[in-house]
């Protein structure tokens, strides 16, 4: 099996489109893609370099706990199967099914720490 790589980083912002266009101007990142955020009538904007992408979601001071700022990370994995059996063997919670409206990961995990984390084996790319 290929390394995990992380592909993708999700940061919580008050303005999403104002961000977006922050990395587009001063990183040359590219915005490739922008939906309706769940719950909201705000958008997320996903930006990327060509390697990781960052998606930019909208933050609401109702609902669940959250904070701006970074709220969890991605791997692109070859086997999910395989990353679920790592996790078992270090009696680390499994990773859950995410919903199917969440088209970027298909589980979401977290570390011993509780630092959340999606697993892809489609990728990131899609939009």
């Amino acid at each position: 099996m290929t390394r995990p790589m992380i592909r993708h980083m999700a940061i919580f912002a008050r303005d999403t489109k104002k961000m977006a266009e922050f990395y587009r101007d001063v990183f040359e990142m590219d915005i490739i893609h922008s939906m309706k955020a769940p719950n909201t009538e705000k958008f997320a904007y996903f930006v990327s370099d060509g390697h990781v992408t960052l998606a930019l979601l909208p933050f609401r001071l109702t609902g669940e706990e959250m904070h701006c700022g970074l709220h969890h990370f991605g791997f692109k994995v070859e086997d999910t199967d395989e990353i679920a059996r790592r996790i078992a063997a270090l009696e680390g919670e499994a990773p859950q099914k995410r919903p199917s409206n969440r088209p970027y990961a298909e589980h979401r995990g977290c570390d011993t720490e509780g630092n959340l984390f999606d697993i892809s084996q489609a990728g990131f790319d899609r939009g």
